[in-house]
């Protein structure tokens, strides 16, 4: 019997074409328009895999996926988000909650069969054991938490440099930190910026590798360092674990694929937008229109990859255009859609 494929998109076109491909290549497709008609139709065909949209009205993907891993007859059907979205913490708040993989949009026919069969395999693989459970994955992830001790540590006060051993898995229990690059020059480039909830340090070890990066803090932090060997350990014997960090990673070079983009093709104006944005989206997850964010000039001028004098000159443009508002370090965004929508 062939495969049955669950498609939940609400854009007509993506959904009839990923259907038309998939029925091709012989899956059985059904098709669902909305979340809600989604999930009413996973409980009664139970499909073998589900691609879901995560931008959906009335219930978003996270809400498919959280009301399907409730349920017994569904839980363990592979289920992959097929979004536009890329940032980071999207990647890894999909992988928390049980999704098994993720497409970025636009994607073409072999990526979309790669991550069919590819989940397939694992099912396979791991039929019959564990879990997930999105409350056994967060319980797994807090007894990793455990593992460490906590420690405070001061203002811009440097957590690791470039070249070190690594020998911890940090994770930001309160404050902000930056991980970046020093050149000769003195110039700076933030890779990202972590804040309550994230961790940080593990690509060198999961690479076995010293430090490629520095990372320091922004304000005073307190943060968890969790010892390689415990980190090691989980990683290799508890699923969650592993599909964690793999999201992380996957995120990781996506962020830095776009960091890298943005360089190339967009002017400093629309990089500055950006990395507001960037820092907002962290700082302010329900944020849907306007918020407050506190950055200093040279960590976001760091950000944007450009001079400290060269992002002032935006700032002032971007308040004239009445698109935020500045008073020190704090940057009220007056219209997130509006900085979206920014031109080059």
């Amino acid at each position: 019997m062939n495969k049955k494929v669950l498609i939940i998109e609400d854009n007509d076109d993506i959904r009839e074409g990923t259907a038309e491909i998939l029925d091709l290549a012989g899956y059985q497709t059904l098709l669902a328009k909305d979340g809600k008609l989604g999930v009413a139709m996973a409980l009664k065909h139970l499909p073998d895999i589900i691609l879901c949209d995560i931008m959906m009205p009335e219930l978003d993907g996270y809400g498919v996926l959280y009301l399907l891993n409730k349920n017994p007859e569904t839980v363990n059907i592979p289920f992959i988000f097929m979004t536009a979205k890329t940032d980071r913490s999207d990647i890894r708040k999909g992988m928390e909650m049980g999704a098994d993989d993720y497409l970025t949009k636009p994607f073409d026919d072999l990526e979309l069969f790669k991550a069919i069969e590819s989940r397939f395999r694992k099912k396979k693989q791991s039929s019959g054991f564990g879990s997930k459970n999105a409350n056994d994955s967060e319980a797994v992830m807090e007894a990793l938490r455990k593992k460490g001790k906590s420690r405070s540590i001061g203002h811009k006060q440097i957590i690791y440099v470039e070249g070190d051993e690594p020998i911890y898995l940090f994770y930001v229990i309160k404050g902000q930190v930056k991980t970046y690059k020093r050149f000769k020059d003195g110039r700076e480039f933030s890779f990202n910026l972590h804040y309550d909830g994230d961790f940080f340090g593990y690509e060198s070890l999961c690479n076995g590798e010293a430090y490629s990066d520095n990372a320091a803090t922004l304000i005073e932090s307190e943060i968890i360092q969790i010892p390689k060997s415990d980190f090691i350990e989980y990683l290799l014997n508890h699923q969650a674990v592993s599909r964690e960090f793999i999201a992380l990673l996957s995120g990781d070079v996506r962020v830095k694929e776009a960091q890298m983009l943005h360089l190339a093709y967009s002017s400093v104006r629309k990089r500055v937008a950006e990395a507001i944005l960037q820092v907002a989206a962290k700082l302010s997850h329900q944020a849907s229109y306007s918020c407050t964010i506190r950055i200093s000039r040279d960590d976001l001028a760091a950000l944007v990859g450009t001079a400290s004098e060269t992002v002032s000159r935006m700032l002032a443009d971007f308040k004239d255009e009445k698109l935020i508002d500045k008073t020190g370090n704090a940057i009220n965004i007056l219209s997130i859609e509006k900085l979206k929508n920014i031109r080059q």
